[in-house]
């Protein structure tokens, strides 16, 4: 439950008023609640479309954005879970674009920093 601020009034009616609530920000990597502001990613859409996609069908990637702990090892964590693969020349940033993994090994998330080849290895 969040923390009640001061009250306040207006016109004789006591109004309490919610300043913290982050009881339900959790962190996507160990599931444990974030204190303060949450590290937040965003998985870029492989293609942009030229049309709205229909609701009908569901993206194969969840763009988020996804909220964890500040420490990298959550991201990965989360990657793991999920089945990411890492590329072990980037870091977790904010935004990271998937990469489709030869050998139908599934995506890869990378920051993009770099201009060489991916180096893809389990999260």
């Amino acid at each position: 439950m969040g923390m009640l601020g001061p009250a306040m009034e207006i016109m004789g009616i006591r109004i309490p008023t919610v300043i913290h609530d982050t009881d339900s920000v959790r962190c996507e990597g160990c599931h444990e609640p974030i204190a303060g502001q949450p590290m937040r990613v965003s998985i870029l859409d492989v293609v942009a479309t030229e049309a709205p996609p229909s609701w009908a069908v569901a993206s194969p990637i969840n763009p988020g954005p996804h909220q964890f702990h500040a420490d990298e090892s959550h991201v990965r964590a989360w990657m793991r879970r999920t089945g990411y693969l890492w590329c072990r020349k980037s870091a977790a940033r904010e935004i990271m674009r998937p990469v489709a993994v030869p050998t139908d090994a599934g995506w890869g998330l990378c920051d993009g920093a770099h201009r060489d080849d991916h180096e893809f290895v389990p999260a």
